[in-house]
């Protein structure tokens, strides 16, 4: 190169580094957005009360302030979402995302997804129903297993990294179990689709080192098969669960069915009891004293009109109708002897059906017109989806209520869900982390 092509290369080198130097926004990071929202009325999650125009004020992704006509500071971008009712996004303490069964094809067996579809094709599966979660304002969900091989860490992963749009994801990677897992009695060859979807497991040492295997897949929680109508974990299995996961600070979910299971898991220590149907007497004080939450995943009266499509003659649907009735009849009275105890409720709807005509959101919050008919009020419904769903998942520093520095994961229904908690189903707005992600308000109309 000569001496003037070297001259000439040294000028624009310096020229282009001056012009950068001179860019203010070149390698510093953006400021971060201020928008205002305000609404008629909004529940912070924890008073009774409702507070009148309200103004909640978000920079980045967290909340600065919360108020009644807050003043504005020049420059935010306001959103004015008018007459709604603003709240916390709402939390589900216990779904299955990477899972929809449709009972119309192929019957409702767990058996066929596990073993007709790859594990990354159910973890896309996942990122469709958590979008439909999302959109109804479901904002954060504690991912309890059935998912395949970790297939809902990867999910949590891509939502985290922006890959694609969905709740927060707290996993619990694959279920522990008892020999079997939930899959009825197999054959010798079939037998390896059970480590697909559990890990079973046998004694207190298999139990700690699943939990250890557990963590290193990246969960966030432990979820426990206590019971499974085959085998049934033993207490001193359990406590080392508990024991081991506690110490890092991971709670523990136990799936119990039966009288039994519950009084190991409660004596065990864990953190919350699901499904829980029968719920004995005998162990609601230690739920209400070692503070264990229960999370029933009810479903509402209505869902047994749903067997008409599912069964034959009109004697056997009447039949069929019957039992169902009766079933959620039992699991809406072990609800109300709960709450008078003071069991803690957190909400959770173990949807994995496919629900014609409905989202995997819409299908999901379903569930608050369960803890309804139960005689619970629209004000515990509510704290049940945020605050103390929250504290369940261990993120009450950061989620289930609206104030100062708590992540700005809101939405805006329409109506007032403390005086009629079906208020839920018309969502117009919902916004995660500071971004907004559903703005379904009626258009503003313009001059005739």
């Amino acid at each position: 190169m000569s001496s003037r092509s070297r001259r000439l290369l040294t000028t624009v080198v310096g020229a282009l580094l001056l012009c950068c130097v001179s860019l203010p926004s070149w390698g510093q990071t953006p400021s971060p957005t201020r928008t205002a929202l305000r609404a008629a009325r909004l529940f912070d999650g924890k008073s009774e009360r409702i507070l009148p125009d309200a103004v909640v004020l978000i920079e980045g992704s967290r909340i600065q302030a919360v108020g009644t006509g807050l003043s504005i500071p020049s420059g935010t971008r306001v959103i004015d979402l008018g007459d709604v009712t603003l709240l916390p996004g709402l939390i589900d303490a216990h779904s299955h995302l990477l899972l929809d069964i449709d009972p119309e094809n192929g019957g409702d067996s767990l058996l066929i997804p596990v073993a007709q579809s790859s594990t990354a094709e159910r973890a896309l599966l996942g990122a469709k129903l958590g979008r439909e979660l999302l959109e109804a304002g479901v904002t954060t969900v504690r991912d309890v297993g059935n998912s395949g091989v970790n297939g809902d860490v990867a999910l949590r992963n891509a939502i985290q990294r922006g890959w694609v749009q969905g709740p927060r994801i707290s996993a619990c990677t694959r279920a522990l179990a008892p020999q079997g897992g939930q899959f009825p009695t197999l054959q010798p060859p079939a037998q390896s689709l059970i480590e697909q979807e559990y890990v079973t497991i046998s004694g207190a040492e298999e139990a700690r080192r699943a939990v250890r295997q557990a963590l290193m897949d990246g969960a966030d929680c432990i979820k426990v098969i206590v019971d499974n109508g085959h085998n049934l974990l033993s207490l001193e299995e359990l406590k080392v669960i508990v024991e081991e996961a506690h110490r890092k600070k991971r709670p523990v979910a136990t799936h119990t069915t039966t009288d039994e299971s519950i009084r190991i898991a409660v004596q065990a220590g864990v953190d919350s009891i699901e499904h829980g149907y029968s719920l004995p007497d005998d162990v609601l004080a230690p739920m209400v004293r070692n503070r264990i939450f229960l999370v029933p995943t009810d479903g509402p009266m209505d869902m047994c009109d749903a067997f008409d499509a599912q069964t034959g003659n009109a004697e056997r649907k009447r039949q069929v109708k019957e039992r169902c009735k009766k079933a959620v009849a039992r699991a809406q009275e072990r609800l109300r002897r709960a709450v008078a105890a003071g069991v803690r409720i957190a909400a959770g709807s173990d949807m994995y059906l496919v629900m014609p005509g409905l989202t995997r959101g819409e299908a999901s919050v379903r569930v608050f017109i369960s803890y309804a008919e139960a005689g619970l009020k629209p004000v515990d419904i509510l704290r049940a989806a945020t605050v103390n769903a929250a504290e369940l998942l261990r993120m009450q520093d950061q989620l289930g209520s609206l104030g100062p520095n708590k992540l700005a994961d809101l939405l805006a229904v329409e109506g007032n869900p403390l005086k009629d908690i079906r208020a839920l189903r018309q969502v117009r707005f919902v916004m995660k982390d500071g971004q907004v992600v559903l703005d379904a308000r009626a258009p503003s109309r313009g001059p005739p």
